[in-house]
């Protein structure tokens, strides 16, 4: 492919030199740039690429985008955009052949519940005969494969790639969670998204978006900007209108001439339950979607899983697909992991692992768990260090109010001071009158194995332990069959960040073999 070809797909304020060189790959890293590479000058928020465009043209770039005018080697070739990013998305999509066109792509974003919805969709587009991919939050997958997922949406040269990449392996449809910095930052640009689906909104990333209205903003663009670009024929867009968010969006969608389908539990939305049933094994019932009813059976538990359950559905009856087919993908998937995800047990313990780490995820998971345990809720949970402040005494009171006993405990500290992370989510806490215990009241008893914490005052309170293992351990031995445990923040990750080390750790694992030590002294 000539350079000439890339120039003609975006807006170009201002080019010089060969326009007609061979293009032999795509980079934005100058590190990464071989000769006959373009290499794009990306602005980013602690450097910008601009600094190293003379770098990439001696290293054998064939040309470099800029945003400004930058010096230059004399006679090298290179065009100016208004948005690099931009650029990058729309070239990434004609050099690799425009991927995206050869199959079904449906676009997930929110806040909450993008991950299982797209393994609702992946089972729901196997059941249907559609070779899925997948591209999220935990890994990216097709035919067989598992990648690892550095990014939920990675940037636009790799997205394109890989689509490319699943084309060529078979795949005709994609389920793709689109984070809000990849939405705010143009790595879905050049993508021809068939539909959407819209979760809920709520409190996060304010790291990073400036307020709520920039962060809905970002989502929005999924649906005002990115859909409505696609050359697609028939696109749709599927929304939880039952999200005050959601709502807005419908608002802001009517008149641009989608397929419109809003979903909720309640009658008013297009797909919502007419029957449900639901205990700590699932949930089943029938749904109705504009006239049409479907039974289904999940072991996903919770409300935030219906609602999910509804969107997966809204996209398949969007797409046309068999009503056997979408109910066949529900019953087939059983579990999402680090999504409620369930350890088994023979102690009678009920114990779960969610990704749960915002103010209204925390919220959320605890009110879906709280009517399946007849005994104490036990909920072990965290902050991310480096990362949005405010919503650290947000979820300490949450977890206070709805729970029975809190263990506060790190998540991933980062640079951050674990005991200062936990002492703002402790503010939250004591907001709710919970009384907080002492650890070393129970000295003997945790360091001795083959006992277990007995003492009846303990039905509510919190403790504040910054090793996560030990957190982990001192929750299971506070339980009593019957009681419910829930490792909330981490979910599927397999790591912590202390400080600048990136360490090993599994909540499932290490809940696997604390559970396995209480078996061997109660058993």
């Amino acid at each position: 492919m000539r350079l000439k070809d890339l120039v003609e797909v975006s807006e170009v304020e201002e080019a010089e030199g060969n326009m007609n060189q061979e293009v032999s790959g795509l980079a934005y890293d100058s590190r990464q740039v071989k000769k006959g590479h373009v290499f794009f000058a990306v602005p980013g928020a602690r450097t910008d690429g601009h600094r190293f465009a003379a770098a990439a043209l001696e290293e054998g770039a064939a040309a470099v985008v800029v945003e400004h005018k930058t010096p230059l080697p004399q006679g090298a070739a290179w065009v100016r955009v208004r948005s690099v990013r931009r650029t990058m998305g729309l070239w990434s999509a004609l050099y690799f052949a425009q991927p995206s066109r050869r199959m079904v792509l449906v676009g997930v974003t929110g806040t909450n519940g993008k991950t299982t919805v797209t393994y609702l969709l992946e089972s729901i587009f196997a059941a249907a005969g559609m070779a899925p991919g997948v591209i999220g939050t935990i890994n990216y997958r097709f035919s067989g494969r598992a990648l690892p997922a550095p990014h939920t949406t990675p940037e636009s040269v790799e997205l394109q790639a890989l689509l490319a990449q699943m084309a060529g392996a078979g795949v005709r449809s994609v389920a793709m969670e689109a984070s809000s910095h990849a939405l705010e930052m143009e790595r879905v640009r050049g993508i021809e998204f068939d539909g959407a689906l819209f979760t809920n909104l709520t409190r996060d990333h304010l790291d990073f978006h400036a307020d709520m209205e920039s962060y809905f903003a970002a989502k929005s663009r999924l649906f005002t900007d990115y859909l409505g670009a696609s050359s697609k024929s028939k696109k749709f867009a599927v929304v939880h209108g039952a999200d005050p968010r959601g709502k807005m969006l419908l608002d802001k969608i009517r008149g641009l001439h989608l397929d419109v389908w809003s979903y909720g539990r309640g009658p008013e939305w297009d797909v919502h339950a007419v029957e449900l049933e639901g205990n700590i094994d699932g949930l089943r019932g029938r749904i109705r979607a504009r006239g049409e009813e479907i039974e289904f059976s999940s072991g996903l538990i919770g409300m935030a899983n219906l609602e999910n359950i509804l969107g997966a559905v809204g996209v398949g009856f969007a797409l046309g697909l068999p009503k056997s087919a979408i109910a066949e993908g529900i019953a087939r998937l059983g579990s999402v992991p680090g999504r409620l995800e369930r350890i088994q047990n023979e102690l009678g313990i009920s114990v779960l692992v969610d990704y749960a780490h915002t103010p209204d995820a925390l919220e959320r998971v605890i009110s879906a768990v709280r009517p399946l345990t007849g005994g104490k809720l036990i909920c072990v949970f965290g902050c991310g260090g480096d990362r949005d402040r405010g919503k650290r005494a947000l979820m300490g009171e949450i977890a206070g109010r709805l729970g029975d006993l809190a263990v506060l405990t790190s998540d991933n500290p980062r640079s951050e001071d674990p005991l200062s992370i936990l002492a703002e989510i402790e503010e939250g806490v004591r907001q709710t009158g919970l009384r907080k215990s002492q650890i070393s009241n129970f000295k003997s008893q945790l360091e001795n194995p083959k006992s277990k914490i007995q003492n009846l005052k303990l039905e509510r309170g919190y403790f504040v332990e910054p090793d996560r293992r030990a957190a982990i351990r001192l929750a299971l031995r506070l339980a009593r069959a019957g009681d419910l445990v829930l490792l909330a923040g981490k979910g599927h990750e397999d790591y912590q960040i202390l400080g600048d080390r990136r360490i090993h750790f599994d909540d499932r694992e290490a809940a696997r073999e604390e559970l396995a030590t209480l078996k061997t002294v109660t058993g």
